[in-house]
């Protein structure tokens, strides 16, 4: 759905990068919090949770290399604005896929630069927030169970689809410049990406639910959400008198990932994530530098729409068109499989390092900022020293 230059007039796309501007702005405040909230709630080191937040970006976009068919002549990728909010949260998860879509119109142009204002919008703004919002609403009504994340996953997913695809037609009724019937846009933009919305649902469902099965604690979305163990006496327990029973632990049902209580979870050694970068990286060079290649070769949705509606006559070529990775191939590769799976991995190379530096930064800043809040506090007397 990466909208090119053209499609949309000067004035509305100026808007739209104004309220891209102000939401990743706001994005980057609340994503602090979620960064620390990260590391406190999985028991990792607050240095690490920005190197998973960059991962889950270059994963996107590894996936999003990935277009699978769903009708006749037409094809369809993952977003991942759904997937992104529920592993790292709305506020990360609307940079993620910042980071993924000027990645991928920069080096790769694949979306306009002029409309980047409008993609962001779109594909990350939207579908993050109606994705997150009606997650947190299913988990809030769905039993306590991890399976009930991976429901809710797969229906917030689905839906955030054909929103994105609404509020592009929104977009292009205030602002396209082809003299094009906008029920005809929208009929045609909805019904389609419903389909491509199940693709969507089916990939983001399958990778919430792979992270939970290994480190639940690492999902965002399933935070608040788990059992608490329970003490009870053990039924060897001594008689009065005699040193106190040892308490045991009931555990939580098989299908609940349990939560230590805060006096236990304080004291426990830190879990490393290294396994589960690794793995995701893995996953990510595979999808870019390898499973790519047998993409459809069919045009996404947007695309088909566009040239059935004529209005793809409205696009203007893109500045980075003579890039080195222009279309997803290295340029003089001849070999077709060796020149689109080198882009990928490089791709997925470039999305990881911005995006695990935005992430370093914002960390690094919160921790400067609690630790400075927390220096005065410290200078002050007890009321017992007074």
């Amino acid at each position: 759905m990466h909208v090119p230059d053209g499609f949309i007039n000067a004035p509305v796309s100026v808007a739209t990068g104004a309220v891209a501007a102000a939401a990743v702005a706001v994005s980057l405040r609340g994503a602090r919090r979620e960064l620390a909230g990260a590391a406190q709630g999985s028991g990792t080191g607050a240095e690490r949770t920005a190197p998973l937040a960059g991962l889950v970006a270059a994963f996107i976009f590894a996936v999003q290399m990935l277009n699978f068919p769903v009708a006749a002549g037409t094809s369809g990728h993952l977003l991942g604005g759904a997937l992104a909010a529920i592993l790292v949260g709305p506020y990360t998860g609307v940079l993620c896929v910042s980071v993924v879509l000027l990645m991928q119109g920069v080096l790769f142009a694949d979306g306009g630069l002029t409309a980047l204002g409008v993609n962001i919008t779109d594909m990350a703004i939207v579908t993050t927030v109606v994705a997150y919002a009606l997650f947190r609403g299913l988990v809030k009504v769905l039993p306590r169970r991890r399976r009930s994340i991976t429901v809710a996953s797969f229906v917030a997913a689905l839906v955030s689809v054909p929103a994105a695809a609404v509020a592009f037609t929104a977009l292009y009724a205030l602002g396209g410049t082809a003299d094009v019937p906008i029920g005809k846009v929208f009929a045609a933009m909805v019904g389609v990406h419903v389909l491509i919305g199940i693709g969507e649902a089916a990939i983001t469902a399958l990778t919430v639910g792979a992270v939970i099965a290994v480190r639940p604690d690492l999902v965002h979305g399933a935070r608040g959400l788990t059992a608490p163990l329970e003490l009870r006496t053990s039924p060897l327990a001594v008689p009065d008198g005699v040193p106190a029973a040892v308490p045991a632990v009931a555990t939580a049902p098989a299908d609940e990932p349990a939560t230590v209580p805060a006096a236990v979870s304080a004291a426990a050694p830190r879990r490393s994530v290294r396994r589960v970068w690794l793995a995701g990286l893995a996953a990510a060079l595979v999808c870019a530098g390898g499973l790519s290649y047998y993409a459809s070769a069919s045009p996404d949705g947007l695309e088909k729409v566009a040239h059935d509606q004529g209005i793809d006559a409205q696009a203007k070529d893109h500045a980075a068109k003579d890039s080195p990775l222009a279309d997803y191939s290295v340029k003089d590769i001849t070999d077709p499989r060796l020149a689109g799976g080198l882009a990928g991995v490089i791709g997925v190379g470039a999305t990881l390092a911005a995006g695990t530096g935005v992430f370093v930064v914002l960390r690094r800043r919160r921790s400067a900022g609690a630790g400075e809040a927390a220096a005065p506090a410290a200078g002050r007397p007890t009321p017992e020293q007074v």
